[in-house]
């Protein structure tokens, strides 16, 4: 059992000591994950990796102290956490009185990981959400690759899969959310 494992059993059983230790612990990996998303975000992006993280843990550890199982959970529900800040965060930039509006856009085969302007990231997260109701396991290893900015292989290790497994997810996901993105000859997002 590794320590991250046995520090949230520690949390979970109540221990308040033990919620100290777990950041130090989970800090500089969360801190390298979040690195790597804002590392693709556009030119001018005001959130810094830094703030990235302790807002992700804060909404992790907050007051309500969810129960993780092990250190997969918690790294996949921080790579969840790191995607809904990004995307709140779009929305507020996208809000008529800020300037933003609705617009097409098209997602080409490279689109998972390319810079994300908040138009893009809404119509993104509102396609990933919908696969999500399809393969769910997909879509986990979308966010973690997304947003957590894990590779494939980081992925299926997190998640429990093989490679092969993770790069058939991945197919699908990259051909369905393509597919998704594309059709019709309007797509505005829901607000």
């Amino acid at each position: 059992m590794s320590d991250v494992t046995r520090i949230l059993n520690a949390i979970d059983q109540g221990d308040e000591r033990a919620v100290d230790a777990l950041l130090p612990l989970v800090y500089e990996e969360l801190r390298v994950l979040a690195s790597q998303k804002l590392g693709r975000e556009l030119p001018g992006q005001t959130l810094q990796a830094t703030a990235l993280v302790h807002e992700a843990y804060i909404r992790l550890i907050g007051v309500d102290t969810p129960s993780f199982e092990n250190r997969r959970h918690f790294f996949g529900a921080a790579a969840e956490a790191m995607r809904r800040i990004l995307v709140d965060k779009a929305r507020h930039k996208k809000r008529l009185k800020r300037g933003g509006s609705n617009k097409r856009m098209e997602l080409n085969d490279a689109c998972l990981a390319v810079e994300s302007s908040p138009d893009t990231l809404l119509i993104f997260d509102e396609a990933l959400t919908r696969l999500a109701q399809i393969d769910e396991e997909a879509a986990r290893l979308v966010r973690l690759s997304f947003y957590g900015g894990l590779t494939l292989q980081q992925g299926a290790d997190l998640l429990g899969i093989s490679r092969r497994s993770a790069y058939r997810y991945w197919a699908f996901a990259r051909a369905w959310l393509h597919n998704d993105v594309s059709k019709g000859d309007e797509f505005v997002p829901a607000n």
